[in-house]
Protein backbone atom coordinates (compact mmCIF):
# COMPACT_ATOMS: atom_id res chain seq x y z
CA UNK A 1 0.00 0.00 0.00
CA UNK A 2 1.68 3.43 -1.17
CA UNK A 3 2.66 5.54 1.75
CA UNK A 4 0.74 9.07 2.44
CA UNK A 5 2.55 12.12 2.55
CA UNK A 6 2.51 15.39 4.55
CA UNK A 7 0.95 18.04 2.10
CA UNK A 8 3.28 20.47 3.34
CA UNK A 9 6.38 18.22 3.19
CA UNK A 10 5.08 16.80 -0.84
CA UNK A 11 4.90 20.91 -1.19
CA UNK A 12 8.37 21.70 -0.27
CA UNK A 13 9.82 18.16 -2.47
CA UNK A 14 7.61 19.40 -5.17
CA UNK A 15 9.65 22.95 -4.88
CA UNK A 16 6.44 24.73 -4.65
CA UNK A 17 7.45 27.06 -1.08
CA UNK A 18 9.15 25.86 1.97
CA UNK A 19 7.78 23.64 4.52
CA UNK A 20 6.97 26.75 6.80
CA UNK A 21 5.15 28.60 4.27
CA UNK A 22 3.13 25.32 3.02
CA UNK A 23 1.73 25.22 6.88
CA UNK A 24 1.31 29.16 6.84
CA UNK A 25 -0.67 28.56 3.01
CA UNK A 26 -2.68 26.01 4.33
CA UNK A 27 -3.76 27.74 7.50
CA UNK A 28 -5.28 30.16 5.21
CA UNK A 29 -6.58 28.08 2.83
CA UNK A 30 -4.59 28.37 0.21
CA UNK A 31 -3.53 24.82 -0.63
CA UNK A 32 -6.02 22.50 -2.76
CA UNK A 33 -5.25 19.02 -3.57
CA UNK A 34 -7.09 17.01 -6.36
CA UNK A 35 -9.52 20.65 -5.98
CA UNK A 36 -10.72 20.53 -2.55
CA UNK A 37 -9.07 23.14 0.01
CA UNK A 38 -6.59 21.45 2.48
CA UNK A 39 -8.32 22.84 5.94
CA UNK A 40 -5.71 21.14 8.53
CA UNK A 41 -2.06 21.05 9.17
CA UNK A 42 -0.98 17.70 9.12
CA UNK A 43 -2.71 16.26 6.36
CA UNK A 44 -1.40 13.62 4.57
CA UNK A 45 -1.70 13.11 0.62
CA UNK A 46 -0.69 10.22 -1.91
CA UNK A 47 2.79 11.33 -3.93
CA UNK A 48 0.36 11.58 -7.58
CA UNK A 49 -2.15 13.86 -6.20
CA UNK A 50 -2.12 17.35 -7.66
CA UNK A 51 -2.16 20.09 -5.15
CA UNK A 52 -2.08 23.67 -6.35
CA UNK A 53 -2.32 27.04 -4.83
CA UNK A 54 -4.53 29.78 -4.86
CA UNK A 55 -4.20 33.20 -6.57
CA UNK A 56 -3.51 34.89 -3.46
CA UNK A 57 -0.78 32.57 -2.82
CA UNK A 58 1.04 33.07 -5.99
CA UNK A 59 0.63 36.71 -5.33
CA UNK A 60 2.21 36.55 -1.65
CA UNK A 61 5.05 34.66 -3.84
CA UNK A 62 5.87 37.15 -6.19
CA UNK A 63 6.28 40.05 -3.33
CA UNK A 64 8.96 37.84 -1.81
CA UNK A 65 12.00 39.44 -2.91
CA UNK A 66 15.50 38.10 -3.34
CA UNK A 67 18.90 40.32 -2.75
CA UNK A 68 22.45 39.71 -3.95
CA UNK A 69 24.99 41.40 -2.04
CA UNK A 70 28.81 41.48 -2.16
CA UNK A 71 29.81 40.93 1.16
CA UNK A 72 33.05 42.24 2.73
CA UNK A 73 35.35 40.86 5.01
CA UNK A 74 34.53 41.11 8.62
CA UNK A 75 30.74 40.44 8.02
CA UNK A 76 29.15 37.38 9.28
CA UNK A 77 26.50 35.52 6.85
CA UNK A 78 23.58 35.02 9.57
CA UNK A 79 23.29 35.55 12.70
CA UNK A 80 25.81 38.26 14.89
CA UNK A 81 28.68 36.47 16.57
CA UNK A 82 31.33 37.54 18.50
CA UNK A 83 30.96 41.39 18.20
CA UNK A 84 30.78 40.78 14.35
CA UNK A 85 27.50 42.18 12.50
CA UNK A 86 25.15 39.78 10.30
CA UNK A 87 25.64 41.19 6.76
CA UNK A 88 21.98 41.43 6.16
CA UNK A 89 22.53 45.01 8.03
CA UNK A 90 24.50 46.27 4.49
CA UNK A 91 21.07 45.83 3.08
CA UNK A 92 19.81 49.70 3.09
CA UNK A 93 18.71 52.12 0.93
CA UNK A 94 22.02 53.54 0.80
CA UNK A 95 24.28 50.91 -0.16
CA UNK A 96 22.16 49.75 -3.19
CA UNK A 97 24.09 49.01 -5.88
CA UNK A 98 23.57 52.57 -8.69
CA UNK A 99 23.27 50.02 -11.78
CA UNK A 100 20.66 47.33 -10.10
CA UNK A 101 18.10 47.51 -13.03
CA UNK A 102 15.55 45.90 -11.33
CA UNK A 103 11.98 48.05 -11.12
CA UNK A 104 11.58 47.21 -7.34
CA UNK A 105 11.52 50.03 -4.78
CA UNK A 106 13.39 49.39 -1.47
CA UNK A 107 11.29 49.04 1.19
CA UNK A 108 11.44 47.97 5.04
CA UNK A 109 9.12 44.97 4.75
CA UNK A 110 11.64 43.70 1.94
CA UNK A 111 14.26 43.34 5.32
CA UNK A 112 11.54 41.45 7.05
CA UNK A 113 12.38 37.34 7.17
CA UNK A 114 15.07 38.14 5.00
CA UNK A 115 17.69 34.88 5.54
CA UNK A 116 20.74 34.11 3.71
CA UNK A 117 20.93 30.66 1.27
CA UNK A 118 24.17 29.87 2.07
CA UNK A 119 27.07 30.82 4.01
CA UNK A 120 29.99 32.42 3.08
CA UNK A 121 32.80 32.59 6.04
CA UNK A 122 33.86 35.93 7.71
CA UNK A 123 37.20 36.45 6.38
CA UNK A 124 35.51 35.53 2.58
CA UNK A 125 34.37 37.62 0.33
CA UNK A 126 31.98 37.89 -2.72
CA UNK A 127 28.48 36.43 -3.41
CA UNK A 128 26.11 36.07 -1.18
CA UNK A 129 22.01 34.91 -1.56
CA UNK A 130 19.82 36.97 1.03
CA UNK A 131 16.34 35.79 0.44
CA UNK A 132 12.40 35.81 1.20
CA UNK A 133 11.60 33.20 -0.61
CA UNK A 134 11.36 29.92 0.33
CA UNK A 135 11.75 28.18 -2.74
CA UNK A 136 15.02 29.83 -3.94
CA UNK A 137 16.58 28.85 -0.47
CA UNK A 138 15.97 25.34 -0.59
CA UNK A 139 17.34 25.15 -4.46
CA UNK A 140 20.64 26.70 -3.18
CA UNK A 141 21.07 24.80 0.07
CA UNK A 142 18.25 22.20 0.16
CA UNK A 143 20.04 18.69 0.77
CA UNK A 144 19.44 17.71 -2.87
CA UNK A 145 20.94 21.03 -4.50
CA UNK A 146 23.29 20.91 -7.29
CA UNK A 147 23.51 24.08 -8.00
CA UNK A 148 27.35 25.14 -9.02
CA UNK A 149 29.16 28.34 -6.55
CA UNK A 150 32.84 29.23 -7.85
CA UNK A 151 35.16 30.93 -6.00
CA UNK A 152 38.32 32.46 -6.63
CA UNK A 153 40.74 31.52 -4.07
CA UNK A 154 44.22 32.61 -3.29
CA UNK A 155 46.99 30.41 -1.67
CA UNK A 156 50.03 30.27 -0.50
CA UNK A 157 52.48 27.10 -0.37
CA UNK A 158 53.44 24.21 -2.67
CA UNK A 159 51.02 21.73 -4.61
CA UNK A 160 51.82 18.10 -3.65
CA UNK A 161 52.02 15.94 -7.44
CA UNK A 162 48.95 14.60 -6.41
CA UNK A 163 47.35 17.58 -5.14
CA UNK A 164 44.96 18.97 -7.67
CA UNK A 165 43.78 15.06 -8.13
CA UNK A 166 42.91 15.21 -4.61
CA UNK A 167 41.50 18.83 -4.52
CA UNK A 168 38.95 16.81 -7.89
CA UNK A 169 37.68 14.42 -6.02
CA UNK A 170 39.47 12.48 -2.93
CA UNK A 171 39.33 14.54 -0.53
CA UNK A 172 37.37 13.62 2.80
CA UNK A 173 35.99 16.32 5.94
CA UNK A 174 34.78 14.89 8.93
CA UNK A 175 34.82 11.75 7.96
CA UNK A 176 32.27 12.19 4.98
CA UNK A 177 33.87 12.18 1.15
CA UNK A 178 33.26 15.13 -0.50
CA UNK A 179 31.52 15.59 -3.61
CA UNK A 180 33.72 15.87 -7.38
CA UNK A 181 34.76 19.48 -7.34
CA UNK A 182 36.56 21.33 -10.44
CA UNK A 183 39.55 23.11 -9.81
CA UNK A 184 42.21 24.39 -11.35
CA UNK A 185 45.33 27.46 -11.65
CA UNK A 186 43.59 30.78 -12.57
CA UNK A 187 47.28 32.00 -12.24
CA UNK A 188 50.44 31.52 -10.50
CA UNK A 189 48.99 31.89 -6.80
CA UNK A 190 45.30 31.27 -7.39
CA UNK A 191 42.87 28.85 -7.69
CA UNK A 192 39.36 28.47 -8.81
CA UNK A 193 36.86 26.33 -7.42
CA UNK A 194 33.54 25.34 -8.97
CA UNK A 195 31.44 23.23 -5.75
CA UNK A 196 28.04 21.91 -5.45
CA UNK A 197 27.99 21.39 -1.85
CA UNK A 198 28.76 24.09 1.17
CA UNK A 199 30.60 22.02 4.04
CA UNK A 200 31.94 24.45 6.63
CA UNK A 201 34.99 26.44 5.50
CA UNK A 202 35.54 23.47 3.07
CA UNK A 203 37.55 25.07 0.52
CA UNK A 204 40.10 26.49 3.56
CA UNK A 205 39.69 22.87 4.80
CA UNK A 206 40.15 21.51 1.58
CA UNK A 207 43.46 23.47 0.81
CA UNK A 208 44.83 22.62 4.41
CA UNK A 209 44.60 19.23 3.42
CA UNK A 210 47.12 18.92 0.79
CA UNK A 211 49.52 21.58 2.30
CA UNK A 212 48.02 25.43 1.08
CA UNK A 213 47.24 28.18 2.88
CA UNK A 214 44.09 30.45 1.92
CA UNK A 215 45.13 34.16 1.88
CA UNK A 216 42.00 35.39 -0.08
CA UNK A 217 38.70 33.59 -1.04
CA UNK A 218 35.78 34.81 -3.22
CA UNK A 219 33.10 33.83 -4.71
CA UNK A 220 31.82 35.06 -8.06
CA UNK A 221 29.04 33.02 -9.15
CA UNK A 222 26.02 31.03 -7.72
CA UNK A 223 24.26 28.84 -10.61
CA UNK A 224 23.85 31.23 -13.39
CA UNK A 225 23.90 34.31 -11.33
CA UNK A 226 27.44 35.87 -11.18
CA UNK A 227 28.91 38.73 -9.19
CA UNK A 228 30.17 40.74 -12.55
CA UNK A 229 31.11 44.60 -11.31
CA UNK A 230 28.99 44.52 -7.61
CA UNK A 231 30.96 46.36 -5.56
CA UNK A 232 32.19 45.66 -2.00
CA UNK A 233 29.35 46.10 0.36
CA UNK A 234 26.48 47.16 -1.87
CA UNK A 235 23.55 45.07 -3.34
CA UNK A 236 20.79 44.53 -5.85
CA UNK A 237 18.12 42.96 -5.87
CA UNK A 238 17.16 39.64 -8.29
CA UNK A 239 16.30 40.56 -11.43
CA UNK A 240 12.96 39.32 -12.56
CA UNK A 241 13.94 36.32 -15.15
CA UNK A 242 16.83 36.01 -13.68
CA UNK A 243 17.16 32.73 -12.74
CA UNK A 244 20.21 30.64 -10.67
Amino acid sequence: MEEKIRVSKLMAAQGLCSRREADAYIERGWVSVDGVVVKELGTRILAHQKITLSPAATARQHERVTVLLNKPIGYVSAQAEAGYRPAVVLVAAGSRFAGDAAPLRFEPSHLRGLAPAGRLDIDSTGLLVLTQDGRIARQLIGADSEVEKEYLVRVEGRLPGDGMALLNHGLSLDGVQLKPAEVGWQNDDQLRFVLREGRKRQIRRMCEAVGLRVTGLKRVRIGRVRLSDLPVGQWRYLAPGERF
